[in-house]
């Protein structure tokens, strides 16, 4: 069962944030009309779940706002967390209705959805919404890629700091980086980032007062990173130093 709140404001698409990244990336005036026809949004509270997995979902949509994390569970009741819905990700699949995964909030959270039904015939009326979604997915899967180097090589220093910089680097790409300085709220407390990364709360706790320790971060409070040098940070991770950010 799905729980939310129902939102007292509206957005106009070409006014979104995530409008240029988002699965409707490509969409003309009309195009975007026929979107705001069969969209609506919801709001979860941070720990609030937006879908189980094996759910009903009557919805596709993207994060606008906010941060979700991906979670398997398994027939024991063990649970790892997959993976992050960081802002103009896009959630659910067409063609299935089911859930794969848990779906919950560790923000709070604004998502832009679409009605099931219209939005599956509008990706067969106008295919570069397919192929959009398609960049997408092959963007996810890129990305899983990455996230299997982070796990099985990288230390934990690597690990903590490969983290931060995927963040940082969709904040440098949404537009609130300046030159390659990010700030950033961290989605996920310490406990979370151990179990999304195989470390203890310990040596998460101990990496990150290292890499502020060392200048790479600078924290306020527990949850309000800023990253002077992005360069610096992604070279920490062990990555490409640009990042395939523009010089």
């Amino acid at each position: 069962m799905i729980r939310t709140q129902a939102l007292t404001f509206t957005q106009d698409c070409n006014d979104c944030p995530i409008r240029h990244r988002a699965v409707c990336a490509r969409c003309e005036t009309d195009e975007l009309a026929r979107l705001e026809e069969i969209k609506y949004y919801r709001r979860f509270e941070a720990g609030q779940s937006v879908v189980w997995s094996g759910d009903r979902m009557d919805f596709l949509g993207s994060v606008v706002n906010g941060v979700a994390t991906l979670t398997q569970t398994m027939e024991d009741g063990r649970t790892q967390m997959v993976g992050l819905l960081l802002p103009s990700d896009f959630v659910g699949r067409p063609g299935r209705v089911e859930a794969a995964y848990d779906v919950t909030a560790t923000t709070d959270l604004v998502m832009c959805c679409f009605r099931r039904a219209p939005f599956e015939r509008m990706m067969h009326e106008t295919p570069h919404i397919a192929q959009r979604l398609l960049e997408m997915t092959l963007d996810e899967l890129d990305a899983a890629r990455e996230w299997m180097l982070v796990l099985g090589r990288k230390t934990a220093r690597e690990k903590i700091a490969s983290l931060l910089a995927i963040i940082a680097r969709r904040n440098a790409l949404v537009g609130t980086a300046d030159d390659h300085a990010v700030t950033l709220e961290l989605p996920l407390t310490r406990e979370a980032m151990a179990d999304y990364l195989g470390l203890t709360l310990e040596t998460v706790s101990r990496q990150i007062s290292a890499l502020k320790r060392d200048g790479v971060i600078v924290l306020t409070g527990k949850r309000h990173v800023a990253v002077p040098d992005l360069v610096r940070l992604m070279a920490e991770a062990g990555d490409d130093t640009d990042g395939g950010l523009p010089a």
